[in-house]
């Protein structure tokens, strides 16, 4: 069993379906449009596990249309942030309905939590590494019904057996005769017939297309340029508009005097909000200099003194404090206090950014009879729930325009930058696009949480852990960004692989929240759980490894006997990586293991360290377990981005505090492994036909422990807090 946390239950890793689809998915026939053939799938709803769904609680998720063009449509309600979604999503649909991928095109659906949900979350959400998991089955089930039915129509026309026909790319063949039809003249007639009741679909030995390396379908548009993220959006009659929120967390807007900015050739108008000022003008060079020009006092609130410092002093004390408990198997309190030997620790993680390159922005037009929103977000009914809010129009006079993300990485699961857009523009009467500067957006971002996280165990004689106490202190996203799912005092994002994939006879994993100063706000980071509590747990148990003296390695595969998975990719990628093979002087190398979000990965990194302390992460190998691959060169290629993106913050990555403001405002300051610095890069993949597992995030996770355990091979020095402190490795 693992336990996803965003949607609250448990998964049974053993059965052959997933939580929210039930093995017979549901699907309807809608007449589409203009004519042709329109296939709903349908969900249960989250109201507990698939099986014990209700009938009365399904309701259309995604749509397949086939036009009578033989034009195949996918209505996608995930969106594409450069994850590879729109092209996996496309094969699932292509591989069961038998068309050539590059025949189906993609719409970005509308808002609509009813019929368009993420049956794993349970409303319209992209995040989570779930889309693929989520509709793995629903959108392979949905292409072999229009198969079915295109079959089934071809054969009535031709009034022959239905087990006489073949569909084959875009066709439906009778083989006896060679008689064939496109799927485009079979629409009407397919649509006019019931919805098989059970369909069969492909297995996995006879796949052609699932498994294989596609080519993704959204790069060409990207490479030439037509490719339209929310910051593309253009409309007419609009404006731009640009903002400066209060710099001193949970502070307010005082006086503005904004005489000199009226001035600036361009501007338009000068517009106050509760916590930010915004200047309207005819192009973002003129808003800028009418923002600079405005005389601007704070009302710097209760935080003006607060700084890093003092948060990490409030989390240590909370400490100390009542937890909830995660996981409490046997007697680990007890057992460690038994012990011949003790080892504890304590790691702290800052707060981080999320450095899109897509800053935060959106477009909107506020009229007397509507409201249309252009933006690029991962939770689009949320969007259009706050522009409703904001201008007291019902929903469905409200519609949102979904657009490809710039970089999402769990910073377009909050709407607070569309909320303070829809507040500019309804001072207007004419579309605003808002678009925040790259300091606006480092300095007002949604951060993951800073953790302070206590660790124990006891060793026996021989160096084995026969226990092991796990205490995360930090923020609770859930809390704020789903309470539902935050019950009990436990945030079980929070502690997701709290103990890692390891079997301790005696673990205890438990969890104290302790929250920043209001108008500081947590949330996700191209996963939070897993990114934090792996550097912990892996650091801490190469620590224990080097305690009782023994291989780094070795140790980790003797605790993963209950977990054959986790083990084949460590074997796996110390094979790959030479982990018996000496090293060349002053090169030190060091290995993780992460499960998360239902796929299982192991890395090695090798380092070398300059007299000045910059560590120069030279080669990572990584091994990693998805279950059954979609599309393995999107595969490789998150686990190259997440590496990337874990490595900038382990090496980089901090925001922090002083005098309630955040120092951190560009990437000067906020810096990102540069090409020169990229390290090469190997990955491995384990074939496998379990179901498929999330790649978008794990990769991030396992990089910041397997340096800082390299770090400690070279240099007999622990890091236990991040980002790296080059003055700690300083030699000479």
């Amino acid at each position: 069993m693992f336990f996803d946390p965003l949607a609250g239950h448990e998964v049974d890793t053993k059965t052959k379906s997933s939580r929210g689809v039930s093995r017979r998915a549901i699907l309807s026939v809608l007449t589409a449009a203009g004519g042709g053939l329109l296939l709903g799938v349908s969900l249960p709803y989250l109201t507990g596990t698939a099986d014990a769904a209700s009938e009365d609680s399904f309701a259309p998720n995604a749509f397949i249309r086939i036009a009578r063009d033989g034009q195949v449509t996918l209505v996608m309600n995930q969106v594409e942030m450069g994850q590879g979604t729109y092209t996996s999503m496309s094969m699932l649909v292509a591989e069961e309905l038998e068309v050539d991928l590059a025949q189906i095109k993609l719409e970005h659906a509308p808002p609509d939590d009813k019929l368009y949900r993420n049956p794993r979350l349970g409303f319209q959400v992209t995040g989570g590494s779930t889309s693929v998991r989520a509709f793995w089955k629903p959108l392979r089930t949905a292409g072999a019904a229009a198969r079915s039915m295109l079959i089934s129509a071809a054969a009535a026309t031709w009034e022959v057996e239905t087990a006489s026909c073949h569909a084959l790319k875009g066709e439906v063949i009778h083989a006896p005769s060679g008689r064939r039809l496109a799927y485009g003249k079979l629409v009407d007639q397919a649509s006019k017939l019931p919805v098989p009741d059970d369909v069969v679909l492909r297995d996995p030995k006879d796949f052609t297309l699932i498994g294989s390396s596609a080519k993704r379908t959204d790069a060409a548009a990207k490479v030439n340029g037509t490719a339209e993220f929310g910051i593309d959006t253009k409309v007419p009659d609009m404006k731009i508009a640009t903002v400066a929120a209060c710099p001193v967390i949970g502070g307010k807007l005082g006086d503005v005097d904004d005489s000199k900015a009226t001035t600036v050739k361009g501007v338009i108008k000068v517009v106050r909000l509760d916590d930010a000022v915004a200047v309207i003008a005819d192009h973002m060079g003129a808003a800028r200099k009418g923002l600079q020009a405005l005389v601007i006092t704070w009302d710097r609130g209760p935080n003006a003194t607060f700084s890093t410092a003092d948060m990490a002093l409030q989390l240590k004390e909370a400490s100390t404090g009542p937890a909830a408990v995660a996981i409490n198997r046997g007697d680990a309190v007890k057992a460690i206090s038994a012990s011949s030997r003790r080892v504890d620790a304590v790691y702290q993680l800052p707060l981080l950014a999320h450095a899109a390159m897509e800053p935060m922005n959106c477009t909107v037009h506020v009229r007397k009879d509507g409201c249309d929103v252009w933006v690029g977000t991962q939770v689009i009914t949320r969007a259009q729930a706050t522009a409703a809010s904001v201008t007291g129009f019902p929903l469905d006079k409200v519609k949102v325009h979904n657009h490809l993300l710039g970089g999402g990485f769990g910073r377009r699961l909050d709407v607070d930058s569309i909320t303070q857009a829809v507040q500019i523009a309804k001072q207007v009467d004419y579309p605003v696009k808002v678009i925040w500067t790259r300091e606006e957006d480092t300095r007002h971002d949604v951060y993951r949480p800073y953790y302070y996280d206590k660790l124990s165990a006891g060793l026996d004689e021989n160096g084995h852990p026969i226990a092991f106490s796990h205490r995360v202190t930090g923020s609770s996203v859930l809390a704020r960004w789903l309470p539902p799912a935050f019950k009990d005092g436990l945030d079980r994002d929070a502690v997701e692989a709290g103990a890692g994939p390891y079997s301790f006879d005696n673990v205890l994993v438990d969890y104290v929240r302790q929250e920043p100063p209001a108008g500081l706000t947590t949330g996700w980071w191209r996963g939070v759980g897993v990114t934090h509590n792996a550097f912990m747990v892996e650091g801490f148990v190469d620590e224990l490894a080097a305690a009782a003296g023994q291989d780094p390695v070795s140790y980790r595969r003797a605790l993963l006997n209950n977990s054959p998975r986790a083990k084949a990719v460590l074997d796996l990628v110390a094979e790959k990586a030479g982990w018996d093979k000496p090293l060349p002087t002053g090169v030190g190398r060091g290995v993780s293991v992460v499960f998360g979000f239902g796929s299982y990965l192991a890395q090695v990194a090798e380092i070398s360290i300059a007299k000045n302390g910059r560590v120069r992460v030279k080669r990572v190998v990584c091994a990693v377990d998805c279950g059954q691959m979609i599309n393995p060169d999107t595969i490789k290629a998150q686990m190259e981005g997440g590496i990337i993106f874990g490595l900038s913050a382990a090496l980089y990555g901090e925001i922090t505090l002083k005098d309630g403001r955040v120092e951190q405002g560009n990437f000067d300051n906020y810096q990102v492994v540069r090409i020169d610095e990229a390290p090469t890069i190997e990955v491995h993949m384990i074939v496998s036909s379990e179901e498929p597992g999330g790649i978008g995030e794990p990769g991030t996770a396992a990089i910041a422990p397997a340096v800082a355990n390299a770090i400690f091979a070279l240099t007999g020095k622990r890091l236990r807090q991040l980002p790296i402190d080059a003055a700690q490795l300083k030699s000479g």
